[in-house]
């Protein structure tokens, strides 16, 4: 799966979970709390539902992902 194509499952994920959030200009160095403002629960929310679309699980040892690039760092390492 190509890096274009997490980014449009995640930009997907994001419109459910952050419904009034614009989406538009999300790149890699987006940051999900600061420029997107995700909480946590938002952030719960949005990793599980990334794992239930992309069929992968997050590495509960490593650092929270702050960025949209780190969120697909994660889920193209988990594939």
């Amino acid at each position: 799966m190509t890096r274009e194509e997490v980014l449009a499952g995640l930009k997907e994920v994001l419109g459910i979970v952050r419904p009034n959030t614009d989406l538009s200009n999300v790149t890699d160095n987006t940051e999900l709390v600061r420029e997107l403002g995700m909480d946590s629960l938002s952030m719960v929310l949005v990793s599980l539902a990334v794992e239930e679309k992309f069929k992968m699980r997050f590495d509960s040892a490593a650092p929270a992902p702050t960025t949209v690039g780190q969120v697909i760092d994660a889920v193209s390492a988990a594939l």
